[in-house]
């Protein structure tokens, strides 16, 4: 039976038909209907049950760490397996009796180079330090007893580069990481790998005592009064959180304080013979 067939008689229904005619009409209806139903609990009894890929766009940087979600529980399915560029990069079964990610799961493909971490309780994948060769579609398999369902991941990474502040010993130094965050984003300022500051507003470290003010809508961090001693690393580590994936980011400003230059001019007074007294000699 061709459903095409269901969809085109409706179109062909008539009001203007005789109420006979109309009566027949709902009852071939009714026919089709319970004739298709067989046909689609069939399909559904022999694994045409897939949900259709949904596609999840991840934009990264360069140097971040990014894991993508499964939504479901290791032990409650057959098999999970992650694929990049129609490769296997990891697998997990629901018994946990297989394992494995990169190299172990393809030989001599290394891609990721220990980069990749499998949660054995969920299935999902993280990847460290991301570089732009990753970027490109992650395809998700989540195989159990009675279905299986496909979901991509779109990855974009983009290229990143270290700000470089420089201002004179005294000034006031803003570095702004150029993002809003979100009510669930987590921020934390290091300086030379040293927790300084953290989006409570509490400041951590003694050696700026008081010197720092933490934007809440911005992450921004502003150091006032600064010192040569202030000159180094700042990091922002930022935990951005969604339901279909997290990214651990890292922006980085170099400063430098420089000592302001002081010109120091002296006059000396000499007596005309003290001078012919340096001439003689």
């Amino acid at each position: 039976m061709n459903p095409l067939f269901f969809i085109r008689f409706r179109s062909l229904s008539d009001t203007s038909a005789s109420p006979f005619k109309q009566k027949n009409r709902r009852l071939v209806k009714m026919n089709l209907r319970f004739n298709l139903l067989p046909v689609i609990l069939f399909l559904l009894d022999n694994g045409v049950s897939g949900v259709i890929s949904d596609v999840v766009s991840v934009s990264v940087m360069e140097g971040d760490s990014v894991t993508l979600y499964t939504g479901v529980q290791t032990d409650q399915q057959e098999d999970i397996k992650w694929y990049f560029s129609d490769i296997r990069i990891a697998q997990v079964s629901g018994d946990l009796s297989y394992i494995c990610t990169d190299v172990q799961c393809n030989e001599g493909t290394e891609r990721f180079r220990d980069r990749l971490k499998l949660d054995h309780q969920t299935g999902s994948l993280t990847m460290t330090n991301i570089s732009n060769t990753d970027s490109g579609l992650y395809e998700l398999k989540i195989i159990s007893s009675s279905s299986s369902s496909d979901k991509i991941f779109s990855v974009t990474v983009n290229g990143v580069s270290a700000d470089e502040e420089e201002v004179n010993e005294g000034e006031s130094v803003t570095l702004d990481p150029g993002v809003t965050k979100s009510p669930n984003d987590v921020m934390t300022w290091y300086f030379n790998d040293i927790l300084i500051a953290e989006i409570t507003g509490d400041q951590c470290n003694e050696r700026f005592r008081d010197r720092l003010k933490l934007d809440h809508q911005t992450g921004s961090l502003n150091i006032t009064n600064t010192r040569t001693t202030d000159s180094g690393l700042y990091k922002l580590q930022i935990s951005i959180i969604s339901s279909s994936f997290s990214i651990s980011r890292v922006k980085r400003f170099n400063v430098t304080v420089t000592r302001g230059v002081y010109i120091i001019q002296s006059f000396c007074a000499f007596s005309f013979e003290e001078l012919l007294c340096c001439f003689d000699r």
